[in-house]
């Protein structure tokens, strides 16, 4: 392979990755409580833009830890992610907005990194 198409590859990758559109995401609005999350169980299309409304209404912080989903998504905001962009923090009376893009069709286990023990887990499903 000679150094033009080398160099050409990474220029092809960004040209076919598609801009996101951010106006108008779906709002999701998930409620975390001592100790679950209202829903547990989320379905998202691939490919559709996504807010996601987390709510800590507890008395502790509380993690959104889905680190295959966050993997397998484009996140507007990176930077909301913690523990390496496997979770979400959220603490006790706030509320967070994360905007995203699911891209992988695939099933993906959801807990509270800190009450997972406690039954704080869940399944968010991509179709």
């Amino acid at each position: 392979m000679n150094i033009r198409r080398i160099l050409l590859i990474p220029l092809l990758l960004c040209a076919a990755a598609p801009e996101v559109d951010w106006s108008s995401p779906q709002r999701v609005d998930i409620v975390m409580n001592d100790y679950n999350f209202v829903p547990n169980h989320l379905t998202f299309q691939h490919g559709t833009v996504y807010r996601l409304h987390l709510q800590n209404q507890g008395k502790a912080i509380h993690e959104f830890t889905a680190p295959g989903f966050f993997m397998a998504a484009t996140v507007r905001d990176p930077r909301l992610l913690i523990a390496g962009g496997k979770e979400v923090s959220v603490a006790p009376g706030a509320s967070v907005d994360v905007d995203l893009v699911p891209n992988r069709v695939g099933s993906y286990a959801l807990s509270c990194a800190d009450h997972d023990w406690a039954g704080m887990v869940g399944e968010i499903l991509v179709k």
